[in-house]
């Protein structure tokens, strides 16, 4: 599974060769075959000018792969024996690239999408606690309190007496209730701190979402990105299938919110660009906050060898630093690894026409 020091690894890796980067999307369903000839029809294009990649990547579908999760990432560079491999219990769509780096972008979109997610099951007893990163269970606990026993209705002046008869014993049950809602609050803040979680869905019936949430500390409640009804008792794999559901509700609603913003930012002239030539200068300079791609959008260019300014239509020497320029294949994947290196955050859109009509990308600046 790939973690942030897998990730930090490939964005640092600097090969004196090509990399070749391949994506695969498992269908678990399908006989193994079908993947290899899926593989095989990727990397045809490949094969003269990485064969040793090729066959690396090749002999390790055959051999090392044990068919696990919903997706696979591959990263060869044989002629330096560097090779890495990553499972994911995620779906990612299908894709190989062949570049002087790793081709990383495809990991900026899963973290975004799936990474280090935070769900909390509740009811008035209290809540079970998962972390899931990439789809996977990475720690789980339980913060349960005292049970809440309810008095039956009907009752009327025959019921117990305890603590005031009917109407005491519904205070006393609220109040156990209240109290659960709070210690299991807490006890939520603290796990999800320690598993440094940056989203949180919440599932459970609305009355017991809401009197959870009232007691997250104010930093966590801003974390809430989602709710969902679902029963206590459910699997974990129930549990993330349902807030999966929830986060992909959430992200195209926060997707829509970042385009508007990015466009209005734009248009004002300030803490914002559009298109593809001014990102790059702001990705240069080092001032993009979130670099805002369309998922798929390719573009060549040229970089400088000195500073490594990128541009689409390159001069004969650098403005910056006075250097020659070399092509490469695509400037975007440059600007998503330049971003994340410098402690950017990238997001991927999957369906933004309006996105697609500014340039298909674009950044909100730090300055």
């Amino acid at each position: 599974m790939l973690t942030q020091k897998d990730l930090q690894e490939l964005i640092d890796y600097r090969p004196r060769h090509d990399v070749l980067s391949v994506y695969l999307g498992v269908d678990q369903a399908a006989p193994a075959d079908t993947l290899k000839r899926h593989l095989r029809q990727m990397l045809k294009d490949y094969e003269a000018r990485a064969p040793q990649d090729t066959e690396a990547v090749e002999r390790y579908i055959e051999h090392g792969y044990d068919r696990s999760g919903r997706g696979l990432a591959i990263f060869s560079c044989a002629p330096e024996d560097f090779f890495r491999a990553y499972t994911f219990a995620v779906p990612i769509r299908s894709r190989a690239r062949l570049l002087n780096r790793p081709y990383v972008k495809p990991l900026a979109d899963l973290l975004d999408h799936y990474g280090h997610i935070g769900v909390a099951l509740v009811d008035q007893q209290g809540a079970r606690l998962f972390h899931f990163h990439l789809g996977q269970l990475m720690a789980s606990q339980e913060a349960l309190g005292e049970v809440v026993r309810h008095t039956k209705r009907g009752g009327g002046s025959q019921a117990p007496g305890r603590r005031g008869g009917v109407a005491g014993q519904t205070r006393y049950a609220e109040e156990v209730a209240e109290r659960n809602f709070k210690e299991a609050a807490a006890s939520a803040a603290r796990f999800f701190q320690a598993q440094r979680v940056r989203r949180v869905f919440l599932g459970g019936s609305e009355a017991n979402v809401a009197h959870f949430q009232e007691h997250l500390p104010k930093a966590w409640r801003s974390l809430v990105a989602g709710t969902f009804p679902i029963d206590m008792t459910v699997s974990p794999a129930e549990a993330w299938a349902r807030a999966l559901e929830a986060a992909r509700q959430a992200e195209r609603q926060e997707e829509a919110r970042l385009i508007q913003s990015l466009i209005t930012a734009a248009a004002k002239g300030r803490e914002g660009v559009l298109g593809l030539d001014e990102t790059l200068g702001a990705v240069h300079e080092g001032r993009v906050q979130t670099l805002v791609v369309r998922d798929g959008f390719r573009a060549a260019g040229f970089r400088c060898q000195g500073c490594g300014f990128l541009t689409t239509h390159a001069p004969e020497t650098c403005p910056f630093c006075g250097q020659a320029f070399e092509t490469i294949e695509d400037a975007v994947e440059m600007a998503v690894r330049r971003v994340m290196a410098d402690g950017g955050e990238v997001e991927i859109v999957h369906d933004s026409p309006e996105l697609v009509e500014a340039g298909s990308i674009g950044a909100l600046l730090r300055y």
